[in-house]
């Protein structure tokens, strides 16, 4: 179980420990999947505090497949958070310090067991091991926060363990626990067009960069710092900026100097080459891309559904001479013909898209009866979890409160945390007090 903890350090009056276990890779049929994965957590308590008997708070990162923040200093959500509680942020399985997923881990396996074993690392196994590590620690239940993805996995905690729960508070992550995964991504495209509008309403010299840049893609072979050839649809999937706060500003101004004069001749500049692959962070987060639409999955195959939707909204099927759309947080199959280390694991990504016999992540009867207080701040302009799906969800959770924003994008936890989690935890206690 627990392998071992590290010697503790002190950064800003808070105590960091870390520790490092061995769980089961398969908790359904250990016996015949005897494989193990390691799991790392980092604990937080404020220094001062580090001889009390807090509650303990465990943060769920959104994703998937990246690991829980390194936090520089004691400040945003964790501030609020360490005023009464230990926090523990958990790299996911497959992320981070826990056993993390590239392409140079699994590619001694052939596709069929690369499918398999990649089949292991969704909510339900990651909510597993964090309730084996609850355990471990002799906590009789424990709190969570979840970002996003995060949020999933809340929820699936909810389904699964309600009874270890002390409070769920989430952000931006309130899934559709029945719904089609093609429903999922025809409310998506429908956000992005949204977002792509209000983008070049408010950039008036947006449209004439982007088609700029397109048509240089299209008329030259164009390669990013890591040589990979740089296309139109890597391109377009820039967009995923759009539902961040300052995500546009950003992408605006590295359009401005995309081009730079090489001899008399316009060229895309070494900067604006990099920045793009910096973007890409499929490269270096491969899970993220390999199970993306499988978070949406409950007995039933994801059969690239952003690939099959996007033919219901041609704005986003570039053409030379059309205005550019970008596209936003969609998986589609030539990520793993275009991006460099996604390359070696198509056979597998293709196996898993194919895959039909994914578990249930949620169990709506027990959501029904749920007596964990749930706090959600749910943002009426989310890019990436549809809206009017996580107020569906809310409505068939008891002592569940959402918090509808309009003032915030997906990464609001990350622009301002401690007044977010200040507000989520007020809620918890309103409905502590009438339950």
């Amino acid at each position: 179980m627990l392998n071992y903890s590290e010697a503790a350090f002190y950064l800003d009056g808070v105590k960091y420990q870390s520790h490092h276990f061995t769980l089961p890779l398969n908790y359904d049929d250990y016996t015949s999947t005897p494989d193990h994965v390691s799991v790392y957590v980092r604990e937080l308590v404020k220094a001062e505090n580090s001889d009390l008997d807090l509650p303990y708070l465990v943060y769920f990162q959104g994703g998937p497949g990246f690991p829980a923040a390194r936090p520089l200093s004691n400040s945003g959500w964790l501030k609020r958070a360490l005023d009464q509680y230990r926090v523990i942020l958990l790299d996911q399985r497959g992320t981070g310090l826990s056993s993390p997923i590239t392409t140079q881990t699994i590619q001694h396996l052939d596709p069929i067991k690369q499918a398999e074993y990649l089949s292991h690392f969704r909510a339900d196994n990651i909510v597993r091991d964090a309730e084996a590590i609850r355990k471990h620690f002799s906590v009789d239940k424990w709190a969570i926060i979840g970002q996003s993805f995060g949020g999933f996995c809340s929820l699936t905690y909810l389904s699964l363990f309600p009874e270890s729960l002390l409070a769920s508070y989430i952000t931006g992550g309130i899934p559709s626990i029945s719904r089609n995964i093609d429903d999922v991504y025809h409310a998506t495209y429908k956000r992005t067009l949204d977002k792509n509008n209000e983008f070049f309403a408010r950039f008036p010299r947006a449209q004439e960069l982007c088609d700029r840049i397109a048509n240089s893609l299209l008329d030259h072979s164009v390669t990013l710092p890591n040589g990979q050839i740089f296309t139109v649809e890597q391109f377009q999937q820039m967009g995923i900026c759009f539902g961040m706060a300052g995500g546009p500003e950003e992408l605006y101004f590295q359009l401005e100097t995309a081009f730079v004069d090489v001899n008399g001749q316009q060229e895309l500049g070494y900067g604006f080459l990099n920045y793009v692959l910096s973007q890409q962070a499929h490269l270096t987060n491969p899970l993220y891309a390999i199970l993306h639409e499988a978070i949406y999955c409950q007995h039933n195959a994801s059969k690239w559904s952003a690939h099959r939707v996007r033919e219901s909204y041609p704005e986003f099927n570039h053409q030379k001479g059309a205005p550019l759309r970008f596209t936003g947080e969609m998986v589609y199959p030539w990520f793993f013909d275009q991006l460099e280390t996604l390359k070696p694991l198509k056979e597998a990504a293709e196996l898993l898209a194919a895959k039909s016999d994914w578990p249930n992540l949620y169990n709506a009867d027990q959501l029904a009866k749920n007596t964990v207080p749930v706090a959600a701040a749910t943002y009426v302009n989310d890019m990436f979890v549809e809206f009017d799906f996580s107020r569906e969800t809310l409505t068939s959770i008891p002592n569940s409160r959402a918090w509808m924003t309009t003032e915030y994008e997906h990464n609001g936890l990350r622009v301002d945390g401690e007044k977010i989690l200040s507000t989520l935890i007020s809620m918890t206690e309103d409905i502590k007090a009438i339950q």
